[in-house]
C-alpha cells in the first residue's frame, strides 16, 4: 500500500465558509478567491461548493480557463492583470474582467486590437505600496482607460495592508474615497480580514468583497482571531499514521541534529509526514498535533519523510497507541470529532496557514470527504 500521509477536502466547510463571509458581506457580491490552485485545495475540488459565490478571483490564466472547462459561465477576475499584450487575446476569448495596476497596462489594451471591449478594474494604491497607481496619479489614469474604445467599463479596486491588524483600514477607504469621488462604476475594497473585521468600513460604496482564506477555513486575523471566533470550519485536513514507536531514556535524542533531548524516560512515535510532503521543516518541538484525537506536541527536527510526536499525554489520557494509529497534522481526527487549527500548527512554525496550505506537496493524494 502508499505511504498512508493524505489529504482530505470538506466540501460543508467550503460552503460553511462561503456562508459566513456572505453574511459578514451583506449585500456585496462575492469574490471567491481560488488563485494558487484554491489555496492548495484544488481548484476542481473545491468548484462545486463555492459556484455560489458571484465570481471567482485568480492569477493565472491557465486557472481562469479550467474554471470554463468546469462550467463556470459568470465573472473571472485576473487579480494582477495581463502581463504581456496577448494575453489580452485570451482574456477577450474566455471574457475575464482584469486589473488595471500600471501604465504598461493601459499601453497593451491601447494597443489591442479587440471587437470585444474589456471590462477592468483599475487598482488603487492606498497605502500598501505593492501594485496600483498613487492617488495623485490615479484619475489621470482613470481618464485614459475610459476614454479606450477596448474598454466597455472600468471598476475600482484597492487591497487592504493592515485590516488583520491594530492599524486597521480607515487610512485606505479614506484615500480610497477621496480618489474615486464621483467617479463612476463598481467598487471593491475588503479581503478576508476586512469583510470579518471591518464590514461596515469597508463597504463603503463596495460592490464586491474578496473573500480568500476564510474560504478555507483559516481566520485571517490569527491569533488575534480564531476560526472557531469567526464561526468557520476547516476546509482540509493533513493526516497519516504512526509507522513506529521508540521509548527513550532520559538523556536519549530524538532526529537529526538531536534537537530535542528527553528529560525523563518517555515514549515517542514515529510519523509517516515531512517536508517532502510540504510539513514545514522548521516547525520546532512543542508544535501541536493530534495523535488518536489526544493533542500533543512535536518533538525534534522534522525531516524529509518523517516526524516525532510525544506520545506521553496519548497514554496519559488512557489512549492506546501504537503503529498505524493515527496522526492528524492539521484539520479533523476521526476519532473523538477533535480539530486541530492549521493557524495553531502555522503560528507555531512562524509562519500562516496560506503557506501551510499552498505547500502541500503532489505526492500527498488528496481526496473529497465523503
Amino acid at each position: 500500500m502508499p505511504r498512508p500521509i493524505h489529504a482530505t477536502i470538506h466540501p460543508c466547510a467550503l460552503r460553511n465558509n462561503l456562508a459566513r463571509v456572505r453574511q459578514a458581506a451583506q449585500d456585496a457580491r462575492v469574490w471567491a478567491v481560488v488563485k494558487a490552485n484554491a489555496y492548495g485545495h484544488g481548484i476542481e475540488r473545491v468548484y462545486a461548493s463555492l459556484r455560489a459565490a458571484d465570481g471567482f478571483a485568480l492569477l493565472d490564466l491557465a486557472e481562469a480557463e479550467r474554471l470554463r472547462a468546469l462550467g463556470w459561465r459568470g465573472p473571472i477576475l485576473l487579480l494582477e492583470g495581463v502581463f504581456e499584450p496577448r494575453d489580452l487575446e485570451l482574456c477577450s476569448r474566455l471574457d475575464l474582467w482584469h486589473v488595471v495596476h500600471c501604465d504598461e497596462q493601459i499601453d497593451m489594451l491601447a494597443a489591442h486590437k479587440t471587437q470585444q471591449p474589456h471590462h477592468v478594474w483599475l487598482k488603487l494604491n492606498s497605502g500598501m505600496n505593492r501594485l496600483g497607481f498613487t492617488p495623485q496619479r490615479y484619475r489621470s489614469a482613470w481618464a485614459r482607460l475610459n476614454a479606450l474604445p477596448q474598454v466597455d467599463e472600468v471598476g475600482h479596486v484597492t487591497h487592504f495592508s493592515d485590516a488583520d491588524g491594530a492599524r486597521g483600514i480607515a487610512h485606505q477607504v479614506d484615500a480610497f474615497l477621496a480618489a474615486t469621488q464621483d467617479l463612476p462604476g463598481e467598487r471593491s475594497l475588503a479581503n478576508s480580514a476586512a469583510i470579518l473585521r471591518h464590514a461596515s468600513a469597508a463597504r463603503v460604496r463596495a460592490d464586491w468583497v474578496r473573500a480568500g482564506i476564510a474560504l478555507y477555513g483559516s481566520a485571517p486575523d490569527h491569533p488575534d482571531g480564531s476560526a472557531a471566533h469567526w464561526s468557520l470550519q476547516p476546509a482540509m485536513t493533513l493526516a497519516t499514521r504512526l509507522m513506529g514507536v521508540q521509548r527513550l531514556a532520559a538523556g536519549d535524542s530524538v532526529g537529526y541534529g538531536s534537537r530535542f533531548v528527553a528529560p525523563a524516560p518517555m515514549t515517542i512515535g514515529v510519523a509517516a509526514c515531512g517536508y517532502a510532503d510540504g510539513y514545514p521543516r522548521h516547525a520546532d518541538t512543542g508544535t501541536p498535533v493530534l495523535v488518536a484525537g489526544v493533542r500533543t506536541r512535536l518533538v525534534g527536527r522534522v525531516s524529509m519523510d518523517m516526524l516525532a510526536v510525544d506520545l506521553e499525554p496519548v497514554l496519559a489520557a488512557g489512549v492506546h497507541v501504537g503503529f498505524g494509529s493515527e496522526v492528524t497534522l492539521w484539520g479533523h481526527a476521526t476519532r473523538g470529532g477533535a480539530i486541530l487549527p492549521i493557524d495553531e500548527v502555522a503560528h507555531a512554525a512562524g509562519t500562516v496557514a496560506y503557506e501551510l496550505m499552498c505547500a502541500l506537496a503532489p505526492r500527498v493524494p488528496v481526496a473529497d470527504c465523503l
